[in-house]
């Protein structure tokens, strides 16, 4: 009876979660979603814009390298932690709707979301690790869907009402994000959550130094290099193919962009499922060939019909955040139980530091060839990550992967 309790009781808690950490998740590209109006409000350059972007992507890794470094999400009760970090992020975001009109304030603001959102991705898959063994492909990859479903929220909000007026959409996604650091409050850890360890400055050196945990985030990087690229310019790309092939609404083309981000979360559940019964590395694997092509094909779907270019936008949406869990799967099994936490915050900070890099390489590509065939060196990525994948399939610590099935 205690078992199905708490087999019954785990799922309720993801439940909870996962609709947490969609909730707070919002806040990530609040600013960037309606970031047209305020480079006409601000006077922006394409530059300064992007970086509405980019302060957020580097606030959370100095964030997450600060909390690997300090063990923070193993000595603090994640969900305590979660909650702050979901308050502090949204309080920055109504101060932008709401007294901000410049860009370097805004900046400011954007990388200390950034830095609170690094308590609050890598916390709630401790959280998660806490209550699942069997089946954690699966919730990790109902929790990476959640957050994949809350990053798009932003363009649902300004393709329902708020092309031209930014503050509802800030202000909507901060009242989201609230609401979600209330929820995750009532989630207690799990039988499988290991107690809070001690300030450990070697527990970093002993994560990179284990060659099965460095593939598995090789891999993670490969794909980190490609995905928020394509999250943060494909509504540059959508909106100038459409005008190409005879022009649809800015706010079709904001739909269509949340479509293409949120359709990953369904991905990302269905992988997970895969990948617990056929393995992550094949999942993985299978995962970035197919956006990795996907990068190359944009090129030669540029300016088609729109009957066109939707379905293959939303398979690229599918695939390409479909294998994230599984890379954070990977390494809370291959990592010591006790830094866990550290561990998937480290993997995430490396990650989210390469998505600077090709954040800004695709504009610069797209000024000298154009944006139909801006994405194609983000496919250097998925290469990368596939063969790391491959590579740690052929290993002993492979059986550590998925209960045995690599």
């Amino acid at each position: 009876m205690a078992e199905d309790v708490t087999y019954a009781r785990k799922y309720q808690v993801l439940t909870v979660l996962a609709t947490a950490e969609l909730l707070a998740m919002t806040l990530w590209f609040s600013v960037s979603a309606v970031g047209p109006e305020l480079a006409v409000a601000w006077g922006l350059s394409a530059t300064e814009t992007a970086w509405l972007t980019n302060a957020v992507q580097l606030g959370f890794v100095v964030g997450a390298l600060l909390s690997a470094l300090f063990t923070v999400s193993d000595v603090i009760k994640p969900r305590y932690l979660f909650s702050a970090s979901a308050v502090v992020g949204s309080a920055a975001t109504v101060i932008i709707a709401t007294s901000v009109s410049s860009f370097l304030p805004a900046v400011v603001l954007r990388f200390l979301t950034g830095v609170a959102l690094a308590g609050v991705y890598p916390p709630g898959m401790k959280i998660m690790a806490g209550w699942f063994r069997a089946g954690r492909g699966f919730a990790i990859g109902v929790l990476v869907g959640a957050l994949t479903v809350g990053s798009a929220m932003p363009h649902l909000l300004r393709g329902v009402g708020g092309v031209g007026q930014p503050t509802p959409v800030l202000l909507g996604a901060a009242g989201l994000a609230t609401v979600g650091a209330v929820l995750v409050l009532f989630v207690e850890p799990g039988p499988y959550q290991a107690p809070a360890a001690p300030f450990d400055p070697g527990a970093i050196r002993r994560i990179v130094g284990d060659r099965a945990t460095t593939l598995a985030n090789i891999g993670y990087f490969g794909h980190m290099w490609e995905l928020y690229a394509v999250w943060a310019w494909i509504p540059v790309y959508l909106s100038l193919s459409f005008t190409a092939s005879g022009g649809e609404t800015e706010a079709f083309a904001a739909l269509v962009t949340f479509g293409t981000i949120a359709i990953g979360g369904i991905g990302a559940v269905l992988a997970g499922i895969s990948a617990d019964r056929l393995g992550r590395t094949t999942v993985t694997s299978a995962s970035m060939v197919t956006s990795g092509g996907a990068c190359l094909a944009a090129g030669f779907v540029f300016g088609a019909p729109t009957i066109v270019v939707v379905p293959f936008v939303l398979l690229w949406g599918f695939a390409i955040v479909a294998d994230s869990a599984q890379f954070s799967a990977a390494v809370s099994e291959l990592a010591d139980d006790s830094y866990v936490g550290s561990a998937l915050t480290f993997q995430t900070a490396i990650g989210f530091l390469l998505t600077l890099g090709s954040i800004q390489l695709t504009p610069l590509v797209a000024d000298l060839i154009g944006w139909r065939w801006a994405f194609a060196p983000l496919a250097i990525g998925p290469v990368v990550g596939t063969a790391a994948m491959l590579r740690l399939r052929g290993r002993p610590e492979a059986k550590l992967l998925a209960e045995g099935r690599g």
